[in-house]
């Protein structure tokens, strides 16, 4: 199946955030101690009709780019590497030198997807999630796969 990401615009900002709530427990992301909104990021969205399919949000800082979220509704169809992709396409042509991203100690689906891209390991963050906690109690204890959601970890590809 092919799919073709198309770009957020301002009139999409209330279905981000929805889609937030829906996906990561809140209309706000706290990353390294950072809150971010969707109205300050750009990004990518892939539909199949009214449905949202996937969705990837970014945000452009000098000669960086920080991928926010990144998410797949219907995994192993390519929905994510194509939005990875498309961002990636993005940083390259913004002339930045590095896309990163952070994820956490329990998303081993996510360390796994991105170090296939090329991605590779930055930095590890130890208790990073719990001070995030006080910004946003809704995060939970325990993350996936049972394991407890402790640190952040930060992957990064220079370009």
């Amino acid at each position: 199946m092919m799919f073709k990401p198309r770009r957020l615009t301002r009139n999409d900002i209330p279905r981000v955030c929805q889609f937030w709530v829906e996906h990561w427990g809140g209309d706000i992301m706290i990353v390294h101690g950072r809150m971010y909104r969707p109205e300050e990021l750009d990004g990518f969205v892939v539909e199949k009709g009214d449905e949202w399919m996937g969705l990837i949000t970014f945000l452009l800082s000098g000669n960086e780019m920080e991928v926010i979220s990144l998410d797949s509704l219907h995994e192993k169809q390519g929905i994510g590497s194509k939005l990875l992709e498309t961002t990636m396409k993005e940083a390259r042509e913004r002339n930045c030198r590095r896309i990163f991203l952070v994820t956490t100690n329990d998303n081993l689906n996510a360390l796994g997807f991105y170090q296939k891209r090329g991605f590779e390991l930055a930095a590890i963050r130890r208790g990073a999630v719990d001070e995030s906690r006080r910004i946003k109690p809704s995060i939970p204890k325990i993350g996936l796969n049972g394991i407890p959601l402790r640190d952040e970890i930060e992957l990064e590809m220079i370009l």
